[in-house]
C-alpha cells in the first residue's frame, strides 16, 4: 500500500472514530488547534517536532499525518531530513527505521 493510500485510509478511519465518539474527538481537535498556531515557534516548526515524536514513538499513521502537515506548512525535504536526524538521535535503531519511512512518505506525498 502506498503512503497516499495509507493516508487516505487513516483519514477514513478517523472519520469513523469521530462519528463514534464525537465529544472526545472534538476535544482532541480543540487541543490540536490550540497547540498548532504560530507563537514562539512557527506552525511548521511544531509539525517538525510532532514528526520527530511520531518517529520516536513508532506511530506510522502519526508519521504520515505529520509528514502531510509539514508539507502543507511548507517544509522542505532538507528540513524534514534534519528533523528526522534528531529523531534518530533520540530513538536509536528503531527510530532509524521509522525515519526512513517518514522520508519515503515525504517524497511520495510531496510529488504533487
Amino acid at each position: 500500500m502506498s503512503f497516499k493510500e495509507k493516508f487516505a485510509e487513516t483519514r477514513n478511519n478517523l472519520r469513523g472514530l469521530r462519528k463514534a465518539i464525537p465529544d472526545t474527538f472534538a476535544g482532541f481537535v480543540s487541543l490540536e488547534q490550540a497547540a498548532s498556531p504560530d507563537g514562539a515557534l512557527t506552525h511548521k516548526e511544531k509539525e517538525m517536532i510532532a514528526l520527530g515524536i511520531a518517529v520516536a514513538l513508532r506511530c506510522e499513521d502519526c508519521i504520515i499525518s505529520h509528514v502531510g502537515a509539514a508539507i502543507r506548512a511548507g517544509a522542505t525535504r532538507e528540513e524534514v531530513a534534519e528533523a528526522l536526524g534528531t529523531a534518530i538521535q533520540m530513538s536509536g535503531g528503531p527510530g532509524l527505521m521509522y525515519a526512513s519511512k517518514a522520508l519515503a512518505a515525504f517524497d511520495e506525498l510531496s510529488e504533487g
